[in-house]
């Protein structure tokens, strides 16, 4: 039976804990405040895409939701489904 120091085995556990909070959390947190930033900058006549793939322009803002005008279709949606601008998508491909 081998007994190993037990300080050795916590420090193991907090290292990987630190690993985890910089590779994990920490970005996640980062994309999050970034994300609400860009929804808290939009106004009307900015081009947006939603997580379903639409692609249109800001009509009409409210609180909660966005009216978006796609090739002539208004649809209304939840502010929180408004991911990225076309030119935020475009960078990210060319990166």
């Amino acid at each position: 039976m081998q007994s190993g120091n037990p300080m050795s085995s916590l420090i193991m556990i907090a290292l990987m804990l630190v690993i985890f909070y910089f590779f994990m959390i920490r970005p996640q947190a980062k994309k999050q405040k970034e994300l609400r930033k860009f929804r808290e900058g939009l106004k009307p006549g900015d081009k947006v895409i939603t997580s379903g793939g639409i692609h249109g322009k800001i009509l009409e803002l409210t609180d909660t939701t966005v009216l978006i005008n796609s090739e002539g279709s208004k649809i209304r949606v939840e502010i929180s489904h408004v991911v990225q601008s076309p030119e935020d998508a475009v960078s990210a491909i060319t990166k």
